[in-house]
């Protein structure tokens, strides 16, 4: 199949629209598909061509990750999809600031629209009824949507009530997110936390530092935080304030590869998040047989549950750190086997071959439907 994808976001920037556009282009590529990327150049390191195999991968500019910086890059964006995707079996976009460009094509030449929702700001906009408006507007075109949580396929109906909506959860790669040798030194006495985040308001990494100095009353342990992001200076002032800097290792970016000793390394890995759609650091977590605490919002409470990790209040550090405590708390056996069914979970219903194979069936379907009409 010749299948064109836009996304507003793409690897090498770090996230998880990025993770999931990128694991399905190149999983699809990987079976022979011909896959085009237009997404665009957020990175210094960005190319704005890279082509590797059945993938190609096209960047345009961005002036910024905000309304205009969108706008800007749908418009440039358009020639890229008229010119590579003219001739594609099947168009999807990843986000609704990635459909405008695909419009033409859809229009022209009657191609299938897949869409995946994906974002907290999706779920912001959605509130307001201007907003609605405007999407029911872009959305008529499309002919599926696929969504990265319950939440935002929900969000996602009361815009198009009329369009068939399905849930999607991002694949791991269970061959690369596995139980490793851990890459972080055990200090005597002391459990070992670990947070895979973004340092933004909406994944909550200030509440676990607000939550560390009740933890570490009932339970010695290190706390690391791999991520980066306008949020870092605070949460380090946060950290001073409570006199925990000792305790607290801020690792910055750490890559994909990088990822599974660290994530190997921990008694509990945490995702604090306010707005989460289905989480890719819990489901890597969770790949690796650690024990995840995740906040009960959005898409979190549909993976974790009290057989693989718990589940605590968004925004409340005591009660955070009540979870945390109890989880520490558990016999090592019984941690292992919250970690083993949370990697037997993975492998079953989230694993990359899974997931490209549900892609591929919806995309033979929608063409078979097309050529059938």
């Amino acid at each position: 199949m010749r299948i064109f994808v836009q996304s507003i976001y793409y690897p090498p920037r770090l996230g998880g629209i990025e993770n999931h556009v990128s694991n399905l282009a190149v999983g699809l590529a990987a079976r022979g598909h011909r896959v085009t990327v237009a997404a665009s150049r957020t990175e210094p390191e960005s190319t704005a061509l890279e082509r590797l195999g059945n993938l190609t991968v096209r960047r345009t500019p961005i002036p910024g990750r905000h309304f205009l910086g969108w706008a800007t890059n749908a418009i440039l964006s358009l020639p890229v999809a008229i010119r590579h995707g003219w001739d594609a079996e099947v168009l999807h976009a990843h986000t609704f600031q990635a459909v405008l460009p695909v419009l033409p094509v859809r229009l022209l030449r009657g191609t299938p629209l897949v869409v995946t929702l994906h974002s907290s700001h999706f779920l912001r906009m959605v509130k307001k009824p201007i907003w609605r408006a405007v999407f029911r507007l872009l959305f008529a075109p499309a002919d599926f949507f696929l969504a990265t949580s319950v939440e935002l396929a929900d969000a996602g109906r009361r815009v198009v009530p009329s369009k068939p909506i399905e849930e999607v959860v991002n694949g791991i790669d269970t061959d690369l997110f596995r139980p490793v040798p851990p890459s972080v030194p055990r200090r005597e006495g002391r459990a070992v936390l670990v947070a895979t985040r973004r340092f933004v308001a909406k994944n909550g990494v200030r509440y676990l530092i607000d939550a560390l100095p009740g933890i570490l009353e009932k339970i010695p342990c290190d706390l690391y935080l791999a991520g980066i992001g306008p949020e870092q200076r605070d949460l380090e002032e946060r950290t001073a304030r409570h006199g925990i800097q000792d305790r607290v290792h801020f690792l910055g970016g750490v890559a994909n590869r990088d990822l599974p000793p660290l994530l190997s390394s921990a008694d509990a890995v945490v995702v604090p998040s306010l707005v989460e759609a289905t989480s890719l650091s819990a489901l890597e977590a969770m790949a690796c047989e650690r024990p995840v605490a995740a906040s009960r919002v959005g898409g979190l409470p549909e993976i974790i549950d009290e057989t693989c990790g718990t589940l605590f209040r968004s925004g409340d550090p005591n009660d955070l750190a009540e979870k945390v405590i109890a989880l520490l708390r558990r016999p090592p056996e019984e941690r292992a086997a919250l970690g083993a069914e949370g990697r037997r979970r993975v492998v079953e219903r989230w694993s990359l071959s899974a997931f490209v194979d549900r892609h591929e069936a919806l995309y033979r379907r929608l063409r078979e439907a097309r050529h059938g009409a």
